[in-house]
């Protein structure tokens, strides 16, 4: 697994605001984090910004990530374009290397199937189930879970997202793991000097 190469995978209609504290954090932690496409054309995000992706999604290999990030995307619950997406999810997780997934991308791995045996989260537990997938039972009302190395949230909770992708690739020590999401999620000043510390 590469330690320090984050993928964020990009589609149209992709809920920009979602992996924002998630990427920037990354990236001041040592991390390159790149975009995915399905292909290198670019894609126009809900906010209205254009991304380039780096790699195609053919072209991103489990064995050379720590990470793929797939964010909320009105394409999600629109047919089956962004479909790939999750199955490259699938071979994230069958290789041991992480997938963190936010809002309209956990319907998309629960279609995928991923969330079936796996603990999870998402916008409301009604959401999923439209999906028709068979993981309801492990449907927990939480801002984010984390099922060894599947991560999700729901769409109102980027920061506990971060704070849970944090946790898992070791980017904080538990101290400054709780301060980042106490000053990001509670505006909590006193936890500025803990995380600069």
């Amino acid at each position: 697994m590469n330690g320090t190469t984050a993928h964020l995978a990009v589609y149209p209609s992709l809920a920009d605001w979602e992996t924002g504290h998630t990427t920037a954090y990354l990236a001041r932690n040592g991390y390159t984090v790149r975009t995915v496409g399905a292909t290198l054309e670019p894609v126009t995000t809900i906010g209205g910004l254009s991304i380039v992706p780096d790699l195609t999604l053919d072209d991103v290999h489990p064995e050379d990530s720590a990470l793929l990030i797939l964010a909320g995307a009105d394409l999600w619950d629109a047919g089956d374009e962004l479909a790939p997406f999750a199955r490259k999810a699938r071979a994230f997780l069958e290789a041991g290397v992480p997938v963190a997934a936010i809002c309209g991308a956990t319907a998309g791995l629960a279609r995928e199937g991923l969330l079936d045996e796996r603990t999870h989260t998402s916008a409301v537990a009604a959401y999923l189930a439209a999906t028709g997938y068979r993981g309801g039972a492990r449907y927990i009302e939480a801002d984010a879970v984390t099922d060894g190395d599947l991560i999700t949230a729901g769409p109102t909770e980027p920061v506990a997202f971060g704070r849970e992708i944090f946790g898992r690739l070791g980017v904080y020590g538990p101290e400054k793991l709780d301060a980042w999401y106490r000053l990001f999620h509670d505006s909590d000043p006193a936890a500025y000097q803990v995380l600069n510390s």
